[in-house]
């Protein structure tokens, strides 16, 4: 990876164990070769940046940056470019956010929570031909999440933000959900939304007669203008109580009521089909729907109560997450398996749909073959082009990667209490709008200077600057980049201080601001 201080040595001098942590596999890091920089300079001494408090990093030039600490194992080399997207949406502030980690689960680039929102299925999607993150940001509540979308660029600027639109006789006001944010090939954005609904009855499924209750819903919005192309609505669009596996009255909660209503369909996930049409997926019904995204009806059920299909041998599945389509009819499914518990542990699931013999049957399942996992809530499965599975355990801390032969190549564990909603596989080039950060603190016979530029995916090297006066600073010496805050000794006393942040060619990238050693 290029770094004179490993990743091992960093955390063994913070206590944490860090066994096997040489990359994640299948997932090079692009950007993090070996390097020089465009010219060498005397007197620097790399030394190791960061520290580990509680289970979080901390770093001298971004304290407002507290991220879990993602410890990866792998048993295979590197064979691609890529990074992990993840969020840890469980923290305090400061500490929860969106997560870019490199295949060594070092930090690339943090979107942090804040007191009043929180990031949830944190990712990287194509919009117009070119690569940009997408997250959902708000609050959560009974579940389900009120809040907006939000679009950035490859500089991670906010570009878009996508609100939910009301129907005219909404009871409350409609929000996005934190489950799902597609983005489609036509540049429309798939999002989820609750519906509330009042004196509904609710006895089918032993509830009062006059009961509250919230479907899922749907909504295409355009991008770009905001504009509402379509919504599909469980309740107004078919699919009644009875479907529902939900306990009316689980773990001692008393549902139905205004600030607890009844969630008997429990929206999760929406993706385009090839020809044309949608896939939602449902966690309480069981069930996936196929739903013509012209008039709202229902093509085929596939699992529940009421499927269309022959489901072959172990194609069942419970309180789903993730479901996505795939060419020659692949489904991928996260099968939770919980709760309440259905089955011993959660899976990871590629399905075969005959939409012509209107049979399902299994292609491959994962299982974590070290842990016996059974997620309660949330969780993914992510198809690699080169037909590994990249799995997040829902509620669980972990995540994985696959061979397609189901051989564990690549382990994962978060700081507890962090888990990820989701966690994803892909290509990322990230050129921050926003300068690196330098910090300098007296030594004895010098100075340290720590640097860091959040999110810079080509950064391979810095320059430090040093002078008397901010008028006068010049370069005093060169080191490359060592994961996200790289410390430097140097033997300059300044007392102004900057960096130059240079790529694998020594071409220059950014420079920092200058500031006075503390």
């Amino acid at each position: 990876m290029g770094r004179e201080v490993s990743r091992r040595q960093l955390f063994g001098q913070a206590g944490i164990t860090t066994a096997g942590l040489a990359g994640l596999g299948g997932l090079g890091l692009a950007g993090c070769t070996s390097h020089k920089a465009a010219k060498t300079l005397p007197g620097g001494k790399v030394v190791p940046g960061g520290r580990v408090v509680d289970g979080y990093q901390r770093f001298v030039s971004r304290p407002d940056l507290q991220p879990p600490v993602v410890d990866i194992v792998r048993s295979t080399p590197a064979t691609r470019g890529g990074y992990y997207f993840l969020n840890a949406p469980l923290s305090g502030p400061a500490r929860g956010g969106g997560l870019i980690v490199d295949p060594d689960g070092g930090l690339v680039w943090m979107q942090p929570d804040t007191p009043a929102a929180h990031i949830f299925d944190f990712n990287t999607q194509i919009l117009d031909g070119k690569s940009v993150l997408t997250w959902f940001e708000g609050v959560e509540t009974h579940g389900w999440g009120q809040g907006v979308a939000v679009v950035a660029d490859a500089s991670y600027r906010r570009k878009h933000v996508i609100r939910a639109h009301n129907g005219p006789h909404d009871q409350a006001e409609l929000h996005v959900d934190h489950h799902e944010f597609n983005i489609t090939p036509e540049g429309h954005a798939l999002v989820s939304a609750y519906r509330t609904y009042s004196g509904v009855d609710l006895r089918p499924v032993g509830g009062p007669a006059s009961g509250v209750m919230v479907a899922g819903v749907c909504q295409e919005i355009d991008v770009a203008t905001g504009k509402l192309i379509f919504e599909w609505d469980s309740w107004q669009n078919g699919v009644p109580l009875e479907e529902g596996n939900q306990p009316f009255d689980y773990n001692g909660e008393k549902f139905g009521i205004a600030n607890n209503p009844y969630d008997y369909f429990h929206i999760n996930s929406m993706a385009p089909t090839a020809d044309g049409h949608l896939l939602i997926s449902s966690r309480n019904t069981w069930a996936v729907y196929k739903v013509d995204r012209t008039n709202g009806k229902i093509i085929w059920r596939l699992n529940g109560k009421k499927s269309d299909f022959t489901m072959g041998p172990g194609t069942h599945f419970y309180w789903q997450h993730h479901v996505r389509p795939h060419p020659d009819g692949i489904l991928t499914v996260f099968d939770n398996g919980a709760a309440p518990p259905k089955e011993k542990q959660s899976r990871a699931l590629i399905l075969h749909v005959d939409e012509q013999k209107m049979e399902v049957t299994l292609r491959h399942q994962y299982s974590h073959p070290k842990q016996r996992l059974l997620a309660q809530a949330m969780g993914s499965t992510q198809l690699l082009p080169d037909g590994n599975v990249v799995v997040g355990w829902g509620t669980n801390y972990y995540f994985s990667e696959f061979s397609q032969d189901g051989k564990l190549v690549a382990a994962a564990t978060m700081t507890k209490h962090n888990p990820s909603y989701r966690v994803f596989a892909h290509d990322w080039t990230g050129r921050p709008a926003e300068p690196p950060t330098v910090v300098a603190r007296r030594r004895s016979g010098g100075a340290t200077v720590y640097a860091s530029w959040n999110g810079a995916t080509e950064l391979a090297s810095w320059t430090i600057l040093a002078g008397k006066s901010r008028s006068s600073l010049s370069a005093i010496s060169t080191a490359r980049r060592q994961g996200f805050e790289t410390a430097i000794e140097v033997p300059a006393s300044g007392p102004y201080f900057a960096v130059q942040a240079h790529d694998a060619k020594g071409k220059d990238l950014a420079k920092s601001a200058i500031v006075r050693m503390g």
